[in-house]
């Protein structure tokens, strides 16, 4: 994506090292962290869309028994797939893993391609999924946007329009691309999406004694 030079963030380096900081004392330690197999993560991130944490753990644990391996879930069968999701919900979400698990082994012997613009030519990876693949599996620097890094990064940076429009989001994708810090993509991903579900959180955020509070657009606007 081309950076908007007209759009300056003077506070990018206090934010990164605020947000690193209080990830090095405050991050969740998942199950999917302690891994850097694609096909993990990307089991993970599947589970993860409109799901919540508690609800993913011991079904992660359970389909990674299951199928350990990518071409293992090819060579399944899909109603047995399906039967093993069942208590997650969004029902299709095992479908596209069936498939993108098939289309790897078909044209990638079995391994998923290391660049975000590659995964996202796989029915059922998003941009955001491709950046989370490409940046806990593979180290690459590729910035993620979901519900909750769009919150911490509209407050903190934006604060006005709505942040689900095309110009905005468009400048949210910018913004985590642009403070994401090279050779740091694992932590710093890792620590907004925690940011985002712990303390910035869509209800009641903890403002009060926030590390960003200092800086955020959000915080001022409440003063």
């Amino acid at each position: 994506m081309p950076r908007h030079q007209h759009f300056r963030l003077p506070n990018k380096v206090k934010f990164q090292r605020a947000l690193l900081d209080w990830f090095a004392e405050h991050g969740r330690d998942l199950p999917w962290r302690r891994t850097s197999d694609p096909y993990h993560i990307l089991v993970s991130e599947m589970m993860l869309q409109q799901t919540q944490v508690d609800r993913v753990t011991p079904k992660y644990a359970e389909w990674l028994e299951r199928y350990p391996t990518l071409p293992g879930l090819a060579e399944a069968d899909l109603e047995e797939v399906k039967a093993t999701w069942k208590g997650l919900g969004y029902n299709i979400r095992p479908v596209r893993l069936h498939s993108i698990a098939r289309e790897t082994v078909a044209e990638y012997g079995g391994v998923l391609p290391r660049e975000p613009e590659q995964l996202t030519q796989f029915k059922g990876i998003g941009r955001y999924t491709a950046g989370a693949i490409a940046s806990f599996a593979y180290g690459k620097d590729a910035p993620i946007l979901d519900t909750n890094v769009r919150r911490v990064l509209y407050r903190i940076f934006v604060n006005e329009g709505d942040p689900r429009s095309g110009p905005v989001d468009r400048r949210l994708w910018d913004i985590s691309a642009r403070t994401l810090p090279k050779g740091q993509a694992w932590a710093f991903n890792s620590a907004l999406m925690d940011f985002g579900a712990t303390v910035c959180t869509a209800r009641q955020p903890k403002c009060e004694g926030c590390v960003m509070a200092a800086f955020c657009k959000y915080r001022k606007a409440l003063a």
